[in-house]
């Protein structure tokens, strides 16, 4: 199983009758899970239904859905409204009128307000089934679509974080390695201080000089430091290899590799441990922020 980014992007769209709809559901990096929703009027509905979908099928992110809708355009329809027509024509039944007066017309009638209405077939999109139908089908693909787009990112951020393991682990080896953390190279660094401090005036003792190089070897070991460094790298390997949402174990990993490089830079008592030290941190520090991505 691959690790999975959380950053990603998706879109699906459809026709259903008159109407023309879009799914889009963004995703970028959080500590926790967080979708929110923006549907069109009459759809909030739904939208949390799509939101329910999402957050069972993510672990982490926040997340950005949206639902666009739109209608073709028709041409409007006229209805008579036959209730007030009606109303209008039972009291005329049977009045008499002026000779000078003209019966009612039919046009005269349809004149009225309220007898002609236009119906522009306005419908509920909340009701309409079949629309519901497909959007639902829509969100259920999307999701599909962005999981996929997370994990294709993920295989990626694998590659680099590997990579970036790959040099801890060479720069572990080479403190381990450095002729500074001999005890003989820190007595002859303390003999030469010494030496250059005194200016030669006073004789230095051989067995008190190396006592105290025994000393500061001890406190300069960074034995454990790289031991604990080369488990932090076999841990992270392990996690890449199992997958899935290892997003917050990983984070955790990079604050300890953290910390051991700062105690080894503190310890370092040669300048070429310092430089190793330095290096470590600066990759650990790209470490931490890639992990920021995983899921």
């Amino acid at each position: 199983m691959s690790i999975a980014s959380m950053t990603g992007f998706a879109r699906e769209a459809g026709v259903t009758g008159a109407y023309q709809w879009a799914w889009e559901l963004k995703t970028v990096n959080g500590r926790g899970l967080e979708v929110r929703v923006r549907t069109p009027s009459g759809l909030d509905a739904m939208g949390e239904e799509a939101r329910g979908q999402i957050l069972k099928a993510l672990t982490r992110g926040q997340g950005q859905l949206n639902l666009s809708l739109s209608k073709a355009s028709s041409a409007p329809k006229l209805r008579v409204n036959q209730d007030v027509l009606q109303s209008l024509l039972s009291p005329l039944t049977g009045l008499s009128l002026p000779e000078n007066v003209k019966p009612a017309s039919l046009d005269g009638l349809l004149a009225v307000r309220g007898v002609v209405e236009l119906d522009d077939d306005a419908d509920d999109p909340g009701q309409n089934e079949e629309l519901a139908a497909a959007l639902r089908a829509g969100v259920g693909t999307l999701i599909e679509a962005l999981k996929a787009a997370r994990l294709k990112e993920g295989q990626a951020l694998s590659a680099v974080l590997r990579q970036q393991l790959d040099l801890i682990s060479r720069l572990v080896d080479e403190a381990e390695t450095s002729p500074a953390r001999q005890p003989e190279a820190i007595r002859a660094r303390l003999e030469a201080q010494i030496a250059e401090l005194f200016e030669g005036k006073h004789a230095l003792d051989p067995a008190r000089l190396h006592q105290e190089a025994v000393l500061i070897a001890a406190r300069a070991d960074i034995r454990e430091e790289l031991d604990r460094l080369r488990a932090h790298v076999d841990a992270a390997r392990g996690l890449l290899q199992e997958g899935g949402p290892v997003g917050r174990r990983l984070d955790f990993l990079a604050q300890e590799f953290g910390r051991e490089a700062n105690t080894l830079c503190a310890k370092a008592n040669d300048v070429s441990l310092s430089r190793i030290g330095l290096e470590l941190k600066a990759v650990i520090e790209q470490f931490r922020e890639q992990v920021q991505n995983v899921e």
